[in-house]
């Protein structure tokens, strides 16, 4: 998944995190930051590129959002792993009690 990657980063991260409390212009976001407003645009355009955030154009600002649908996509991934690792989990857990409980070999019945 293409967006994990592109999420490890801790900057981009961080711009997820100022997007997901209001839309902000490109030099908004740049100068919560002490990169230049370059590497910050480098950063956008890989959000942008994982589908991450969008962009609009407001007269001569770019205005950047995020894209709820991808967020929607990772969380349901995310939900689908947890599943299947409960249900494994679930299984081995009980496997154990089972083994727990069973009367040792040899032993009087």
């Amino acid at each position: 998944m293409r967006a994990l990657d592109v999420l490890a980063d801790p900057t981009r991260r961080e711009i997820i995190e100022l997007l997901a409390r209001k839309d902000m212009a490109a030099s908004e976001v740049a100068e919560r930051f002490i990169l230049t407003r370059s590497a910050v645009s480098q950063h956008l355009q890989i959000l942008r590129n994982a589908g991450l955030i969008r962009m609009r154009r407001m007269g001569q600002r770019r205005i950047y959002s995020l894209n709820l649908a991808a967020f929607d996509e990772i969380e349901a991934w995310l939900a689908e792993c947890r599943r299947i690792w409960r249900a494994t989990h679930q299984t081995a857990a009980e496997d154990r009690a089972a083994i727990e409980t069973r009367p040792a070999a040899g032993a009087a019945s």
